[in-house]
């Protein structure tokens, strides 16, 4: 009786597992289809990586008016706005530590993309 007991609620609890991990995987991949519908067709290139001599450079096939800097943290480290969209800037930042950055780019209708990068100090 209590072999037949386990069993069952081993069988239970393994369906009710299975029945979570699939509601999880069809939930993620809804979400990963419309994130690549808006910024999946933006190309954007960002140079030299790991970034090296405080600058880098953002190179995109659209136009963008909005840049942020983010340390791996969340703490801002450079916002620029622009009023005259751009496809081309370069970005100097002022004495920045080695580690992991974020930047955003919000394009002039709207889409979003963030981006990682590495800074390394100069040799």
């Amino acid at each position: 009786m209590k072999k037949s007991l386990l069993l069952i609620f081993l069988l239970v609890f393994n369906l009710a597992l299975h029945g979570q991990k699939d509601t999880i995987n069809i939930a993620g991949t809804t979400a990963q289809k419309e994130f690549s519908r808006e910024a999946g067709y933006i190309a954007v290139s960002i140079y030299p990586v790991p970034v090296r001599d405080n600058s880098f450079t953002i190179k995109t096939e659209k136009d963008f008016t909005f840049i942020k800097v983010t340390n791996i943290i969340g703490q801002d480290v450079l916002r620029l706005q622009y009023n005259d969209p751009q496809q081309l800037i370069k970005i100097f930042l002022e004495s920045p530590k080695r580690g992991m950055y974020l930047v955003t780019i919000i394009f002039s209708d709207g889409v979003r993309v963030v981006k990682k990068i590495m800074v390394e100090p100069s040799e």
